[in-house]
């Protein structure tokens, strides 16, 4: 498959990866069916995260269907369309279960920073925000200054980081 990979400090390509594999029995693989440039991806891109490696995947911000689902996970089922947000929360640790999905002490190393940053808790509010886009009461194509195929990831990566052409949100598709 294709995805834009970090080769180091301003650096991002789109390349060819191996497709992902089931390696737990709650693993969800998803089809991306568009993905965004999400500020974060800023960080990545600039060399900020230490333990980033030549050639690690970004995107965080996308849209999805299910496409294979793991034995221990009944949550989703293939052909589900799913929305995967820029936090990961596990839905289960002390902070998941209070609805503080950003601290999630699984999924979130940094938890003791997130609250120092005041991370929003997407997950409590994705829900009904979605059923809102469904029925037309929302339409959140308003922020979307770009729209291209992910072979122009890295250029628009750097349209973005510098606010080319008025760049303030990049959506992509495969």
């Amino acid at each position: 498959m294709k995805a834009l990979c970090w080769h180091g400090q301003g650096d991002i390509r789109c390349d060819s990866v191996d497709d992902p594999a089931i390696e737990d029995d709650r693993d969800v693989i998803i089809k991306v069916t568009s993905c965004a440039i999400c500020g974060s991806d800023l960080h990545l891109m600039n060399g900020y995260m230490p333990t980033m490696e030549s050639s690690d995947v970004l995107g965080h911000e996308t849209m999805d269907e299910v496409v294979e689902v793991g034995k221990g996970y009944s949550e989703f089922k293939v052909g589900d369309r799913v929305v995967v947000p820029f936090n990961m929360a596990c839905g289960e640790c002390y902070f998941c279960q209070r609805e503080l999905f950003s601290l999630c002490g699984r999924s979130n190393r940094n938890a003791d920073k997130a609250i120092e940053m005041g991370q929003t808790h997407t997950h409590r509010y994705l829900e009904p925000l979605l059923q809102k886009v469904v029925e037309g009461e929302i339409d959140p194509t308003f922020v979307i200054t770009h729209s291209a195929s992910l072979e122009d990831g890295p250029e628009l990566y750097k349209s973005f980081r510098d606010k080319e052409d008025g760049c303030i949100k990049v959506v992509m598709r495969p």
